[in-house]
Formats: structure tokens, C-alpha cells, sequence
């Protein structure tokens, strides 16, 4: 509905990208409360009485400032909804720790590689930002780092658990390149695989 020439150059245009509700998909819909919907429905309000006063030299800038407070308190009743549904979000949480263990146990880190947050979302039936944002409320870290998380944890038992090399252990956990594995492992435990 907003040209983007609008926000270009504001404050609002730098951080536009945090609102992420923007990829989400519409079975992800905000659900308001009554007031939350009038909230709403006041910065519309807002915004459609700026527009037809005619510019002047503050059109530009109320406009974009009515905008953002309006995105704000979308920003403010999303969170409201990831901790007014702590259970449904455990239950997906539960989801999506099911499909990666699922996913290691058919062999597929070895022949497809880590799994995306594309690909978890999908299985979970949820866009990626929406999965990433619930993850990030439910764990406080975000989807690709969780999933990154159950490959290292499971890198540690293997470590411990034979005599392959790091070469072949990287290589079974979906890694084409050892280095790289051997990067994030350190980054993430603070020890080489051999160390380890």
C-alpha cells in the first residue's frame, strides 16, 4: 500500500527488514483482541487523515512515523501471541525436534546435507521467518543455529563414539567440506574435533 519511496531514507526504511511478520504466511495471521484491533484501526485512521490533508514540508515524515507505530504494535501483539501460546509453540518446538531426528536417522545429513530452515519450516507446516521467530522466543536462539546445535551435539557422540576420522564423521553428518566442520565445531564448543 506505501511506495517505498516513502520510507527511503528513514529510519523506518533502515529497519524495515525487522519486521519480519512481513514473510509470514497467512495461515500465520495476527490474532487481535478487540482493543488490539481498534489500536489498529486508529493508526489507519491516523495515517488516511495525514494523506488526504495535502503535503507539506512534515507530510512525509508524520506519515512514515504513523506507519512505524502502526508496525510496532503489530510487532508488540505478535510477541504477545508467542507467549500467549507457549503450548501450541512446545508442540511445534516437539515438530520440529522430531523431524531432525527423523532426518538423521533415514541417512539423509550424508546424501542432502544439513537441512535448511526452509526445509524444516516446510515439514512443520510454517513459513521459515514465523519458525525462526517462534524458535528464538521458545529456545532464544534462532532456527539455523538450533539445527546447527542437534548436528554438533550429534557430532560429539560420534567423536567420542569411534575411530572414524573427522574427514569421515564431517562427511556422515552432511558436510562436504571437514574444515568447515571443524570451523563450527570450534566455534560452537570451543575445542577442535580432535581435541575434543
Amino acid at each position: 500500500f506505501f511506495h517505498p519511496d516513502l520510507i527511503r531514507g528513514t529510519s523506518l526504511g533502515e529497519n524495515i527488514d525487522n519486521y519480519s511478520f512481513f514473510n509470514y504466511d497467512t495461515h500465520e495471521a495476527l490474532h487481535l483482541a478487540g482493543s488490539e484491533k481498534q489500536t489498529l484501526k486508529d493508526c489507519v485512521r491516523q495515517i488516511t487523515e495525514e494523506y488526504s490533508r495535502g503535503t507539506d514540508n512534515h507530510s512525509q515524515r508524520v506519515l512514515v512515523s504513523c506507519l512505524e507505530l502502526l508496525l510496532n504494535y503489530c510487532l508488540r501483539f505478535y510477541e504477545r501471541q508467542f507467549e500467549a501460546r507457549t503450548v501450541l509453540n512446545r508442540d511445534i518446538l516437539i515438530k520440529v525436534e522430531n523431524v531432525l531426528k527423523e532426518y538423521m536417522q533415514a541417512g539423509l545429513l550424508e546424501k542432502n546435507g544439513i537441512p535448511t530452515v526452509s526445509y524444516m519450516a516446510e515439514k512443520v507446516n510454517l513459513s521459515q521467518n514465523y519458525l525462526s521467530d517462534l524458535l528464538k522466543r521458545e529456545t532464544g536462539r534462532s532456527a539455523k543455529d538450533h539445527i546447527t546445535d542437534v548436528i554438533i551435539d550429534k557430532a560429539r557422540t560420534r567423536l567420542l563414539g569411534t575411530q572414524d576420522s573427522v574427514a569421515e564423521i564431517a562427511y556422515e553428518l552432511g558436510f562436504r567440506y571437514p574444515h568447515y566442520f571443524s570451523r563450527l565445531f570450534k566455534a560452537k564448543t570451543g575445542l577442535t574435533p580432535q581435541e575434543y
